[in-house]
Formats: C-alpha cells, sequence, structure tokens
C-alpha cells in the first residue's frame, strides 16, 4: 500500500492535508479529502502510475472539498461521502463555501457510506469508521 500526505493549499488560503492512498501492484487510487490544488493531486496519481477509483470526502467544509469537483471531472472517479453528510454537501451554509467565498458545489456524491462499510482499491480492504461531530450543525466557524 502507497499513503502519501499531501499538504494542500485551499481556496480560502489555509491549508489542510490530502491523502493519497494507492494499490501499488493494482495500480489503483483513492484521494481523500481534495481540498484545493486538483494539478499537485493529478501530479501524485500520475508518479504512481494510478487510476483513480474513489474520491473520498470525510466532511462538507469547503476547505476539504475545493478540488473534488475539478478532480471528478477530469478523472471519472466516484465521489463517496457519509450518509449524513451527503445533503450538506450542496448546501452552502453548510458546507461553508457560502461565507468562505468559494464557488458553491454544484454537483453530489455518487454514493452514500455508512458505519461498517467496505472499500477496496485494489487488493486493499478499508472499513468505514463514522466518526461524527466536525460538521455538527450546533458548531460555528469563521473563515
Amino acid at each position: 500500500m502507497i499513503l502519501k500526505r499531501l499538504k494542500i493549499e485551499t481556496m480560502i488560503g489555509n491549508y489542510t492535508n490530502c491523502y493519497v492512498l494507492a494499490d501499488e501492484d493494482k495500480k489503483e487510487a483513492m484521494v481523500i479529502d481534495p481540498a484545493g490544488d486538483v494539478n499537485k493531486i493529478t501530479e501524485t496519481l500520475n508518479l504512481l502510475n494510478t487510476d483513480l477509483k474513489y474520491i473520498y470526502l470525510t466532511h462538507c467544509h469547503a476547505d476539504h472539498t475545493g478540488a473534488f469537483e475539478s478532480l471528478k471531472n477530469e478523472t471519472g472517479a466516484k465521489v463517496l461521502i457519509h450518509r449524513n453528510e451527503a445533503e450538506n454537501l450542496q448546501n452552502p451554509i453548510v458546507n461553508l463555501s457560502g461565507i468562505c467565498g468559494t464557488k458553491n458545489i454544484e454537483i453530489g456524491a455518487d454514493a452514500r457510506v455508512d458505519e461498517g462499510d467496505t472499500l477496496h482499491i485494489g487488493d486493499i480492504e478499508f472499513n468505514v469508521i463514522h466518526t461524527p461531530g466536525h460538521t455538527n450543525r450546533r458548531k460555528f466557524f469563521i473563515c
């Protein structure tokens, strides 16, 4: 298994972690939280010589989702997000794109995941563990 952490500058000028996970034998990959800089992400995928199977969004906030639409359009990868976050992905108030001055998200996820689901990247198996709290609607975030 290959695991790469990319420090990605977001559209609002801060940095967040984006991860690229790949099966080096099967040449399949998953990108987690493509916050921005789609070129840096695709360059990493090209260096690893892998095809992107999934874009996994841990939650809907704009500083973690900034490049997912471009990455999906460029690669055709399926976008995954937890069931409880799916509707928030296109809500600019909850996903913070409205108050952070970023472009509103126009596309939704291809699939919703739940606690206990299993994802496969090549021969690597990942189990979904739901860790709610970060995007709880009662919390407040200022850009």
